[in-house]
C-alpha cells in the first residue's frame, strides 16, 4: 500500500484559518480526486500538522499528480501566500499489524 503524507508547519497566527480550510474544503476536495481511501489529519503541537492519505494504486497516485494536485496547490498557494512550510512524501508501507 502506498501512503502520501504532507507535513506543514504553520505560523501562529494562521493555525484556525488553516485549520478550518484544511476540513472544511481542501481535505474534502482532495478526496474527491478518488485517488484515495482515507485521510487523516493530525496536529503534533501547535502549528505542526501532518495530512496522510491512503492511496488507491500507484496508478492512481500518478493520475492524481497529474490531473488534480496542480489546481489544488494552486488554491493553497493563494489561500495561505506565506506562512505554511510544506512538505510532501509518498511512502510504501511495507508490513502492519492489526490493532
Amino acid at each position: 500500500m502506498l501512503t502520501y503524507e504532507i507535513t506543514a508547519i504553520v505560523r501562529a497566527d494562521l493555525c484556525d484559518a488553516y485549520e478550518r480550510y484544511m476540513t472544511d474544503r481542501h481535505i474534502p476536495d482532495v478526496m474527491q480526486t478518488g485517488a484515495f481511501i482515507a485521510a487523516t489529519f493530525s496536529r503534533s503541537e501547535p502549528g505542526r500538522y501532518r495530512i496522510r492519505y491512503e492511496v488507491v494504486s500507484r496508478e492512481a497516485m500518478d493520475a492524481y499528480l497529474a490531473a488534480h494536485a496542480p489546481g489544488l496547490r494552486q488554491h493553497f498557494a493563494d489561500t495561505f501566500p506565506s506562512g505554511v512550510e510544506l512538505s510532501r512524501e509518498e511512502w510504501t508501507i511495507l508490513d502492519g499489524w492489526p490493532s
